[in-house]
């Protein structure tokens, strides 16, 4: 019997070593490549590890074609979009599971159904209201976009974790003389921050890599995002293999350090609001 459950997680093991293998490799392959030549990668494209490590390739992208403030510009829409939707969408779904638990179940589904409708058939309703509004080749026009497509599947996430959080300990702490403000403060949202946590990432990491919206209503190259920036490098008359890797690199690794920022808070916060 120990031998055959040994056997069984050897094989789990190296199965688990295998598909990590495949899903870092391409991340990986991207994140050395930026740091090849250009003759390099055209001579020897197949070749994994560099002959010789530089930094030339950012330093084009980040001085040269100045994508300097193409990323201030997405760290700016992308974290006040994500600020500002976890806010909302906690309210709204604290409110929807104490206040209005049946129209509010219905309006979250509501709200999911939206979803199934490709976001490029509102393209032309959107370029319109923002004109009307005078917030084209803005980055709050672009936020308010942002914020409209990533609330409503906020709210409908978070509704599932304020569900888990048992009234008793609210009650238990209006006894104590705390108001509803410092119960959803101080009670309910550590109770619910792996929660938050999860709608933060997804709301940061589709604002961060958002194209379509960010290409449309942006005009001004100052005031276009990353992503809009490394599109433009595949117009080019000659290919740059090297910086269009380098670029790529620096839009992946802000994803990636965001979730390895707050991903420990995934972990302990199941607890933390029920402590006294």
């Amino acid at each position: 019997m120990k031998k055959g459950r040994r056997f069984g997680d050897i094989i789990s093991n190296l199965y688990l070593i295998l598909l990590l293998i495949i899903a870092v490799f391409p991340l990986l392959w991207l994140l050395v490549s930026a740091f090849k030549s250009s003759s390099e990668m055209l001579n020897n494209p197949t070749r994994i590890w560099p002959l010789r490590w530089t930094l030339e390739n950012f330093r084009t992208v980040l001085i040269t074609l100045n994508f300097i403030i193409n990323i201030r510009n997405s760290l700016i829409i992308a974290a006040c979009t994500t600020v500002i939707a976890v806010i909302i969408s906690s309210l709204a779904a604290y409110g929807v599971v104490r206040f209005f638990p049946r129209l509010g179940s219905l309006m979250t589904r509501v709200l999911v159904t939206s979803y199934m409708f490709p976001s490029i058939m509102l393209v032309i309703p959107y370029a319109m209201v923002m004109a009307r509004l005078n917030l084209t080749n803005t980055r709050i026009g672009l936020v308010l976009v942002y914020l409209s497509f990533s609330v409503p599947y906020a709210v409908w996430m978070l509704v599932g974790f304020f569900k888990t959080v048992p009234i008793g300990i609210e009650e238990a702490a209006r006894i104590d003389g705390a108001n509803k403000l410092e119960v959803f403060v101080r009670i309910v949202l550590p109770l619910v921050s792996p929660g938050i946590v999860a709608t933060a990432i997804y709301v940061f990491i589709n604002a961060w890599n958002e194209y379509l919206y960010a290409m449309i209503l942006m005009s001004s190259s100052d005031k276009t995002t990353i992503s809009v920036a490394v599109k433009t490098l595949e117009g080019a008359d000659i290919l740059n293999w090297g910086s269009l890797m380098a670029a790529c690199a620096i839009v992946v690794i802000p994803s990636i350090l965001f979730f390895c920022f707050i991903q420990n808070k995934m972990v302990g916060g199941l607890s933390e609001g029920a402590v006294k």
